[in-house]
Parts: C-alpha cells; sequence; structure tokens
C-alpha cells in the first residue's frame, strides 16, 4: 500500500498556482521532498495533513481519503514549519496539552509529553517558557509535539531550520531511527546534503510541480546526459590542461589561480585519466578535484532547466 498517493492534485490560491497537476505514489519509509523555497513543499504537506482541500484532484493517506477524515489525523504526527506557540506555556505543559487534545488522559499525556521531550533531547527545557526557546529548540519542541502520540506517519517541514550544527546532526540521526523502527516520514527541506543524510528515496519539486521521485542514485544518473565541471587544484595545472586537450570527451578548459577547471561529457572516461595522471605523478602533484555536479544539487539544476 502506497503511504501517500495523488492523483492530478493542484492547489491555487486565486491566480497563484501552489501545486500544478501532481500524481504521484509515496512508499513507507522515509522520503524526502527537496525544493527551494517557495517550491511547493509546505502547501504539499498541508494537503497531505488535511489542513487544505484540493483544488482538482484526489490524496489519499495510510489508504484512505485525508479530507474532512478526523480519524485519520491521530495517525499522523505533523511539524510545521511556522510557530505558533502559546508562549507563557513551558515546553512540557504545551506539548501535554495537545496530547490532551488528541485523546489522551492527563497522567498518559504527561508522561507521553516527558518521553517526546526526551528523544529530541529537550528534557532539561522542559519547564522552561516556550517565550524564552531558542529558534533550535523551537523547532524541536515542535517536533516532540508531532511524535508525542506515536503516530504512523510523521510530517516535517523544514524541521533543521534554526538548529546549530549539533542540533541537526542529532535530529538527523533521530529521523533514520524513526524510519528504522518502522515508523514512516515525509521531511522537506531546501537543503539537499540534510536529505541524502537522512534517506535515498527522494521526490523533486519545483514551482508547484514534482521533477523526479525515486532512488536517489538512480536520479543522479540523470547526471551523465549533461557535462560534468570538474575542478582541479594541482601544481602544474597548464601541463594537465595540455594533456586534457587530447582527449575527445573533454568539451571546454579555463583557469584560475592554481586550479583548471574542466567540462567532460564522459566523467567516467575522464576520471579514469586524471587518476592514471595523479598516480604517475609526471604532470606535478594533484592537490585537490571537486565536482559541482557530482551530487544532487546539480541533478536539480538540470532538471529545472
Amino acid at each position: 500500500m502506497s503511504l501517500i498517493a495523488a492523483a492530478q492534485v493542484s492547489k491555487w490560491y486565486g491566480q497563484v498556482i501552489g501545486l500544478n497537476d501532481v500524481t504521484l505514489s509515496v512508499p513507507p519509509g522515509i522520503t524526502g521532498l527537496l525544493g527551494p523555497n517557495g517550491a511547493g513543499k509546505s502547501t504539499f504537506m498541508k494537503l497531505v495533513t488535511g489542513q487544505l482541500k484540493p483544488s482538482k484532484g484526489r490524496i489519499t493517506v495510510l489508504g484512505e481519503p485525508i479530507w474532512q477524515n478526523p480519524d485519520l489525523y491521530f495517525r499522523i504526527g505533523f511539524c510545521p514549519e511556522q510557530d505558533a506557540f502559546y508562549e507563557r506555556m513551558t515546553g512540557l505543559e504545551w506539548v501535554t496539552a495537545l496530547v490532551r487534545l488528541n485523546g489522551g488522559g492527563e497522567t498518559a499525556a504527561i508522561e507521553a509529553a516527558k518521553r517526546a521531550l526526551d528523544m529530541v533531547d529537550l528534557s532539561s527545557a522542559a519547564h522552561k517558557k516556550i517565550g524564552a526557546y531558542s529558534k533550535g529548540m523551537r523547532q524541536r519542541v515542535k517536533m516532540a509535539q508531532a511524535l508525542a502520540h506515536e503516530p504512523e506517519l510523521l510530517i516535517l517541514d523544514e524541521p533543521l531550520s534554526g538548529m546549530d550544527p549539533i542540533a541537526r546532526r542529532k535530529t538527523i540521526t533521530l529521523i533514520r531511527e524513526w524510519g528504522r523502527s518502522g515508523r514512516s516520514v515525509i521531511v522537506s527541506s531546501h537543503i539537499l546534503h540534510e536529505i541524502e543524510a537522512m534517506t535515498a528515496n527522494i521526490l523533486l519539486i519545483n514551482q508547484g510541480r514534482i521533477l523526479a521521485e525515486g532512488d536517489v542514485h538512480q536520479i543522479r544518473d540523470l547526471i551523465d546526459k549533461h557535462p560534468h565541471t570538474v575542478h582541479i587544484r594541482a601544481e602544474q595545472p597548464r601541463a594537465l590542461a595540455r594533456e586534457f586537450l587530447a582527449s575527445d570527451h573533454v568539451l571546454s578548459l579555463r583557469f584560475e589561480a592554481d586550479a583548471v577547471i574542466v567540462q567532460t561529457g564522459k566523467p567516467d572516461l575522464f576520471y579514469a585519466q586524471l587518476t592514471a595522471l595523479a598516480a604517475s605523478n609526471d604532470l606535478g602533484i594533484i592537490h585537490e578535484v571537486t565536482s559541482p555536479d557530482d551530487n544532487l544539487q546539480a541533478v536539480f539544476q538540470y532538471l529545472v532547466k
């Protein structure tokens, strides 16, 4: 069974199109929703959580229509991008209140809230007022309320926004652990390497359209349909350039201070040649090789074009 299925779903706000004729099927597990700001990620998540009604099309979650289906809401946890707190409540009071709204008794709600705050490493601030929380702490307390009632599906809209590097790493680890425990997660971000650290299953979205979906490694294969750019910082960049010019798979060359930047239409052949040159040491030391095209960012830019 698909976790989420959308059939020709569109959502518009007056003259503005938020989502445009989207058809997709999301499998159980962790799925990353990638796209720049304004791509339609939040609109998609609000449709999936039943906060918005599609202007056109049909969307089902956990096998059921989501719109006006409140029984299904109990099986979903949602961490929104925007903050909406009662600033004078403590983190524990706020999460407890939301668990009680989900049908839990007072004692059970307090225990569930404590467990959730502990999971997001916020137990030490449980009795502090939310108004005194940092941006990263606010993100974590939103995650705590999303998972406190142990939902089948977690939907996280830009959950790492505002977190420091250590908190980001812990949160990424936590999301991976949820996936391994059998919980399904939809997590959005405009920072591609963050999603790559969580899951290999992705959806690429831009201007309200799904550009690609599936395994990140399969999608990265699309990169071979357009030239790769390789930045080589070396002891003798001009000598390297003369070697590369003799190869028919090199499309263009340009120089920077101590580097040569090569564009190749056959990256596998080029990297084999570069490895051989580096091993021989005939043309000096190669200090660093980087490729802005050898990652998900390049695939995304290619698909947008």
